[in-house]
């Protein structure tokens, strides 16, 4: 099994942007915790992070192209604003889990809207880091 593990923007900053709500652990430990997940249950796994929506969208077409089964996205602010990434996973056709490290839906009121959750096969949050290995389950299941 292949799988995209995506992430938007800010979230090369974790460890340092805003530790109360996302925790003091890096985007590097959350890399290696992925990995090691991923290697423990036979997952090939390709992790990115990009700051650029349109960036976001050639990953996800990466992903077709490279035949994926299955995709990680956490759109990050991108998930309140954009129906470019919604529009880009719809058309894929690859089974995705949204993923959020804290729980958007106990967060201020614009954070309560997901655009990309539409084509998705399953939403976590809140979990932290966990929440992407959960995901990985998710789309283990889906196989």
């Amino acid at each position: 099994m292949k799988i995209y593990v995506l992430n938007g923007p800010n979230l090369n900053l974790l460890g340092v942007r805003e530790p109360e709500v996302y925790g003091y652990a890096t985007y590097e430990e959350l890399c290696s915790k992925i990995r090691l997940y991923a290697s423990e249950k036979d997952i090939e796994v390709e992790i990115f992070q990009t700051n650029g929506e349109g960036a976001l969208v050639d990953l996800i077409h990466k992903a077709f192209y490279d035949k994926a089964d299955g995709i990680v996205i956490n759109p990050a602010a991108y998930t309140h604003t954009s129906v470019a990434l919604l529009d880009a996973v719809k058309s894929v056709n690859i089974p995705t889990v949204e993923v959020h490290i804290s729980d958007v839906s106990t967060r201020e009121p614009f954070r309560q809207f997901s655009y990309v959750r539409e084509a998705c096969v399953a939403t976590v949050m809140g979990k932290g880091f966990d929440g992407y290995l959960a995901a990985m389950d998710i789309l283990g299941s889906e196989k």
